[in-house]
């Protein structure tokens, strides 16, 4: 027990910079590492996966908080993308819930690692996006919404992996979109968790656990991603674009690539 709480107040500690500083709400370093931490602690293992993903989105919506704050009070949120993505966001958070009970957890966790290596290598390259490329109309902004949160929720990734690289794709300035997308991840989020506890209720996969979320994890780590957040949102407004693009990829990178090795 004493090398979980460890494990998840550093886990917490390192995903609170990272979601401020990349506006990715940490997920995608909680997600892996939980998988982990679960394993080692003998976690019923058809649950592992999926509560893996619950927990880290239930964490999602304490760090969202904090650094949507320091987002806001630095005016870089893009509020128009926010109005037309913020309803559609959270119905596929919240469908993404049931879908994922009823998927195999080496499927889930699959998708999920592959998902994260074709991004990482589109933010890694050179590439640019047209430059007379802009933001959708309504039919397209609703389907990239959607499509946004069901698969930010299925992967217990908060949104910024997503919608990141979309607004990037659609000229949206790195820093503007990470700071939307850390605005956006509080609905996803909480929306997300509700799905999970709710598709999960009728389980008792511990007595700590809540439908798929496992609290002693989600307490820990949100609670120091929280104090960290900030320090996370400070270092993105002065990290250039491009570094802070890089960064982003070559983390996505690592993760997909453990995920996967983890499924296979």
């Amino acid at each position: 027990m004493i090398e979980m709480i460890i494990a998840c107040v550093g886990l917490g500690i390192v995903a609170g910079i990272l979601a401020g500083m990349l506006g990715i709400g940490g997920g995608v370093v909680i997600v892996p590492a939980l998988v982990i931490i679960l394993n080692q602690q003998g976690y019923p293992a058809d649950y592992v996966v999926i509560s893996a993903v619950a927990t880290s989105l239930c964490t999602i919506i304490f760090t969202s908080i904090s650094a949507a704050r320091a987002q806001i009070k630095r005016k870089a949120v893009d509020w128009g993308i926010f109005k037309r993505w913020a309803l559609l966001v959270v119905i596929g958070s919240f469908l993404s819930g049931f879908i994922a009970g009823q998927l195999p957890p080496v499927v889930l966790e699959t998708g999920i690692a592959v998902f994260l290596f074709i991004v990482s290598i589109i933010m890694l390259s050179k590439w640019t996006p047209n430059p007379s490329r802009s933001m959708p109309g309504t039919a397209g902004t609703s389907v990239l919404g959607l499509f946004s949160g069901t698969l930010s929720g299925l992967a217990g990734i908060g949104g910024g992996n997503v919608m990141v690289p979309l607004m990037v794709f659609f000229n949206v300035p790195m820093q503007r979109a990470v700071a939307t997308s850390s605005t956006l991840g509080l609905p996803l989020a909480l929306v997300g968790t509700i799905g999970y506890l709710i598709s999960g209720w009728q389980l008792s996969i511990t007595e700590w656990s809540l439908g798929y979320v496992y609290l002693p994890a989600a307490g820990l780590i949100a609670l120091f991603t929280v104090i960290m957040a900030p320090v996370g949102v400070a270092l993105s407004h002065y990290i250039p674009a491009p570094t802070l693009k890089r960064c982003f990829g070559a983390l996505l990178m690592l993760v997909a690539l453990r995920m996967l090795y983890n499924a296979l």
